[in-house]
């Protein structure tokens, strides 16, 4: 069988874009010779869909739009292929309503397209509800297994979460005698989660016994960033073929898959259901681990593979930095296009974080969308403002100079501050001028914070805090160095020139709000800093669990108070690219009046 997998970009409620985009794959899957094609997990919704679920209209728009894709596959030529879909289904009331029922409500669904109709749907069988994931809070769980007899072999129908679970989907489609498992996909990237899906897919084909095809979403969601990575895994365990990270890609390949009658089918005591193609079976009970089984079969042979055996490769795997950047660079490309901004504006402080934010927005989006604002106040150095000149002539942005000062000085005038009042004023009146541009001129601020400096809450709300979106908001200071030394030896690499100056590298990282001014008055080295803050946020250690892993009792009662603190501040922050295991607000969610101390 010639499988392709359609790891492509959808957007959230474009449906009908989605299902442009669909036939247009299509076609190019069937010009490859391809007689089954799968995209990702909700590909004709867009994932995730968060509270729109509960809208009955986004949902019949969804059930519509699935039933009319079919029809137009057909009408396009392509009623052979045989399609695999995501979308969103229901057969009842939302979960929220009055008249919710057990067993019935909104369903994370896929279907399988084929000679004009919707042939079989399965519903996901496991729901996340850790991280990013509320799945519990918006659908119900498919309690049976779908298999499509097609082309001779039996195919198994699963969704994203199913493969990441023991049992359930993968132990009935072993019990089922499939030959090939399609798990469709929307898993959301965090760095070196490449390194954990391929043996994870291998244990599922060997619980299943089948060869399995995985299929993952690309593109960006708001906070969400999708990589890709689509594999397929023998059911022996052996890589077959694997698509690159961040691009979208249609992964062709030819599978050596048993025939349906010479697949063993092993003992178990779960229910059979057979249905004809098309037919809907709701509401059948199974236990976990003994799901009900459906069978559809599919009329009609597929078109026949012909030509040379088609092998789909097995893409190179990048370093962290290289994955780190990719994943921000389409996080904010993604943002900036299906919100329809025409361009960015950020303020260059000639320091290290808006140089590595400016120079993935010029690799985002080109340099004549980007435009850089040098706002030096008395206290700027000239090496800041040449720093900042620099790396706009480096990368070609358009630039531009505001001194602050006057306006300062208008405030103070009229207003009796002092101390750390005049520091915040500063990037109070920079938050205004950001602002006052993306009014006029219509561009998206994009703010400059990085993870540190948000966990910590070293910033002034309402001024370096202000913008649309944050590229770094996920990035902690020590990766932002690592992520510069790399762009700028991969532009060397290429014969280009760096985009980031070497000054903004070396130099001692400060705010520059007050004469002589560095971060390290403020807070302990970055090294250190960082370290105690990826074992709080991160990996949820408390005070005693860091203290015994080596780290200073003073040190760690000082860190922990100030992220304790700053609860408040990062509520109100902008949005931004997740690229670790707990990000703050969709991983991280916690009270902000708490009275709970580690310690204490």
């Amino acid at each position: 069988m010639r499988i392709a997998l359609a790891q492509v970009n959808s957007t959230v409620g474009d449906i009908a874009g989605n299902a442009a985009a669909i036939r247009r794959w299509c076609r190019v899957a069937a010009d490859a010779g391809a007689q089954l094609v799968a995209f990702p997990e909700m590909m004709l919704t867009g994932y995730p869909i968060e509270d729109l679920v509960f809208r009955d209209s986004f949902v019949r728009a969804s059930q519509s739009a699935l039933r009319t894709l079919a029809a137009d596959l057909a009408a396009d030529g392509l009623g052979e292929l045989a399609v695999v879909v995501g979308y969103v289904d229901a057969d009842g009331p939302a979960p929220t309503s009055a008249d919710a029922a057990p067993g019935s409500g909104r369903r994370d669904g896929s279907a399988l397209l084929h000679g004009g109709a919707v042939a079989a749907t399965y519903f996901k069988h496991h729901l996340p509800n850790y991280g990013v994931f509320d799945e519990d809070r918006y659908f119900e769980p498919g309690s049976a297994l779908t298999v499509v007899r097609f082309g001779g072999v039996d195919v198994a129908l699963t969704v994203c979460e199913d493969v990441w679970q023991a049992g359930g989907p993968f132990a009935a489609a072993r019990r089922a005698g499939v030959g090939l498992v399609v798990n469709i996909n929307a898993s959301p990237y965090e760095l070196n989660k490449d390194d954990v899906r391929l043996p994870l897919v291998q244990r599922r084909a060997a619980e299943a016994g089948a060869t399995v095809a995985y299929v993952n979403m690309v593109g960006g969601q708001d906070e969400l960033v999708f990589d890709g990575d689509s594999i397929i895994v023998g059911a022996t365990g052996e890589l077959l073929a694997r698509s690159p990270q961040f691009v979208e890609d249609l992964l062709v390949h030819d599978l050596e898959l048993p025939a349906a009658d010479e697949t063993p089918n092993v003992a178990g005591s779960g229910p059979e259901l057979t249905r004809r193609s098309g037919e809907s079976l709701h509401g059948e009970q199974a236990r976990d681990d003994d799901m009900a089984i459906e069978r559809v079969t599919l009329t009609g042979a597929p078109r026949p593979v012909t030509g040379d055996r088609v092998v789909g490769g097995v893409a190179e795997r990048v370093s962290d930095e290289a994955e780190i950047w990719s994943a921000l660079v389409l996080g904010l490309r993604d943002y900036v296009e299906k919100n329809g901004f025409r361009s960015v504006v950020l303020g260059l402080s000639g320091g290290i974080d808006s140089a590595v934010v400016a120079a993935i927005a010029v690799d985002a989006i080109g340099p004549d969308r980007v435009f850089g604002v040098s706002m030096p106040s008395a206290f700027s150095s000239d090496h800041s403002r040449d720093d900042a000149a620099d790396l706009a002539k480096r990368t070609g942005l358009d630039y531009r100079v505001e001194p602050i000062q006057p306006m300062v000085d208008a405030f103070l005038a009229n207003l009796s501050l002092s101390g750390l009042a005049v520091e915040n004023l500063q990037a109070r009146v920079r938050g205004v001028i950001l602002m006052a541009l993306s009014n006029q001129e219509g561009h998206l601020v994009l703010t400059t914070g990085n993870k540190s400096e948000l966990a910590v809450g070293y910033s002034t709300l309402y001024g370096d805090s202000v913008g649309g979106f944050n590229p770094l908001k996920d990035v902690p200071k020590t990766m932002v160095w690592r992520l510069a030394n790399w762009r700028n030896a991969e532009a060397a690499a290429c014969g280009d020139q760096p985009p980031i100056p070497e000054n903004s590298i070396t130099k001692p990282p400060s705010a520059e709000l007050r004469p002589g001014q560095v971060d390290a008055d403020s807070l302990p080295d970055y090294d250190l800093l960082d370290a105690v803050l990826t074992g709080y946020i991160d990996n949820d250690a408390g005070r005693d669990d860091l203290i015994a892993a080596g780290y200073d009792a003073a040190l760690v009662d000082r860190v922990l108070r100030l992220v304790d603190g700053a609860e408040y501040k990062r509520r109100q922050s902008a949005p931004g690219t997740k690229i670790s295991i707990k990000a703050f607000g969709r991983d991280r969610r916690l009270p902000i009046t708490n009275r709970f101390r580690e310690g204490v």
